[in-house]
């Protein structure tokens, strides 16, 4: 495994609100009722949208999507699937600081990770889905 990227300023406000306008507009173009994250590279929550409808435990789970993404600055899938595969992924299921589900993706600003993005409501390639949507508004 290559060495994740370094941390870098924290995602700007205006960052934020471009990443979380074109996340809702995805979601919103799929009648998705979600909850979406933002978290700056320090891990704290910068933006946190829940759309009509959406149910209550989403929104926590958005939240942690993004931490797990930001932490250990990679997106949240490699922990799912190392979890499916069982074996030592299965050691990720004792540990407290991490959710192992598709729909949190770091974000990029020069290389570095500025943040991260969470997204929850649906199935978690949907969360997928709505997150990458974000992330593309973010420089590389």
């Amino acid at each position: 495994m290559s060495r994740p990227p370094s941390y870098g300023a924290p995602i700007t406000l205006d960052e934020a609100a471009r990443v979380m306008a074109a996340a809702q507009a995805e979601a919103r173009r799929n009648d998705w009722p979600m909850a979406i994250a933002i978290v700056g590279s320090g891990g704290h929550l910068v933006m946190l949208h829940a759309l009509d409808d959406v149910q209550h435990a989403s929104i926590t789970v958005a939240q942690a999507k993004a931490a797990t993404a930001v932490n250990f600055r990679r997106p949240s899938k490699l922990f799912e699937d190392a979890v499916r595969d069982g074996g030592l992924g299965l050691r990720l299921l004792g540990m407290d600081n991490l959710l192992p589900l598709d729909g949190g993706l770091p974000l990029y600003r020069d290389g570095k990770v500025a943040g991260a993005i969470g997204v929850s409501g649906m199935q978690s390639t949907q969360d997928a889905q709505v997150a990458a949507t974000g992330a593309t508004l973010m420089p590389v």
